[in-house]
Parts: C-alpha cells; sequence; structure tokens
C-alpha cells in the first residue's frame, strides 16, 4: 500500500489541502477497503494518480500514462505531415526530437515494458513513414538506420543500461555473494522473484539485459 499526499501544503501551518492513498495490487489480488482517517475525514483510495508527469496506476501496467501520451503522440504526427512539405529533412528531425521524441522517451525507463507501448511505438513507425515519405504498409526498419533513430524498444534499452551504469552502486555482482568459479560470477546478482510485476520492473529488467551485453 503507498500513502500519497497530494495538493499544496502550508508547512508552517502543517495543513495538507488534499490526502488520498493508493493501494497497489496484482492481478490476482482484489482492493482492500481500509478505512482511514485523518482529522475528521476518510483518506479517500484511488486507483491512479499524476506524480512528476507520470500516470500511476495501482496495477502499474501503466495503460493509464500511455492513453495519456496517445493524443500528444497524435499531435505530433498531424504536426510532422504538415510541415513535411515545407521542410527539409533535417530540419523534420529537428521537429521529430524535439516534439514526439521528447515525448516518448519521458519516463519511458518506467513504462517501456508495458504491452501497452506496442500502440506507441506503431505511432513512431508512422511518423518515420511521413519523414521519409514510404507508404504506411511499407517496412521501415531500414529507415530508422538511415536516420540513425532508435526504436522505442531500443531506447528502452539503451536507458535500462544506462541506468545501470550510472547506478551501479546500488547493484551486486554474484562475485560478491560466493566465491564459485563460475561463468556468471562476473554479472550483476538478479534476486529471486516470481511476481511478474518486479520482473517487469526498471530494477530487475535492467540487471536482465545488462547481463545479456557481451562481456
Amino acid at each position: 500500500m503507498f500513502i500519497y499526499v497530494y495538493g499544496i501544503s502550508n508547512c508552517q501551518l502543517n495543513i495538507f489541502h488534499s490526502l488520498y492513498y493508493m493501494q497497489f495490487v496484482t492481478k490476482n489480488s482484489s482492493v482492500i477497503d481500509f478505512n482511514i482517517m485523518h482529522g475528521n475525514k476518510k483518506i479517500a483510495n484511488i486507483c491512479n494518480t499524476k506524480f512528476l508527469g507520470l500516470t500511476l496506476d495501482n496495477t502499474l501496467s501503466w495503460k493509464t500514462h500511455i492513453d495519456t501520451i496517445i493524443p500528444k503522440v497524435h499531435s505530433a504526427s498531424f504536426v510532422m505531415r504538415a510541415v513535411k512539405s515545407f521542410l527539409s529533412q533535417d530540419s523534420l528531425m529537428m521537429v521529430y526530437y524535439s516534439y514526439f521524441h521528447s515525448i516518448m522517451t519521458y519516463g519511458l525507463i518506467f513504462w517501456g515494458n508495458s504491452h501497452y507501448s506496442n500502440i506507441i511505438f506503431r505511432l513512431e513507425k508512422r511518423i518515420i513513414r511521413i519523414t521519409v515519405g514510404i507508404r504506411g504498409r511499407d517496412a521501415c526498419r531500414e529507415q530508422f538506420k538511415k536516420l540513425k533513430i532508435l526504436s522505442l524498444q531500443s531506447q528502452y534499452i539503451q536507458s535500462l543500461l544506462l541506468f545501470v551504469i550510472n547506478n551501479r552502486d546500488y547493484f551486486t555482482a554474484n562475485s560478491e555473494i560466493h566465491n564459485i568459479n563460475t561463468r556468471t560470477k562476473s554479472n550483476l546478482h538478479r534476486p529471486i522473484s516470481n511476481l511478474s510485476a518486479y520482473q517487469k520492473g526498471t530494477y530487475y529488467f535492467g540487471i536482465k539485459v545488462f547481463n545479456s551485453l557481451p562481456s
């Protein structure tokens, strides 16, 4: 369960304008009705909330967050189509990075592993096709290489690897846990977990991707 304070607070008087909590659940569990009080008011239970530009939901499926950025991505696609005939490809790339790419990559390290992210990837391919002027059903894998643009999945993997590298102190190598001379002794230790939501998370999946790199 996660308690989250929302709204503006008056630090001097210690008065919270609005207070609620969000209870994280898995697919096989149900929400428990807690009777949490603050003063004479019952604190409400919510299913999603916005935090630092990311919309968190109580199942961590990221569907709600992706639903909120889909209209923004559609707008970016419309802009790219509208200005294509007036701009060079280099200028179109500037529009791509300043508009669509900034939306796609924000918080990607958290929601990039959700199967709902495929919606954003399809929209990314639509924008690539608009940029290079190919038909809607034409393959665009080679166009990603030509334009030197990372696909959503590649961008997600890069974000994970940079997170692991820049926060190496948060991770433990297998050699630090045991002295057995195995082939994976230099790999990062992956904690045991049967919860799929945790395995899809940044920490666990970051270890998995990092360990799959060539030595």
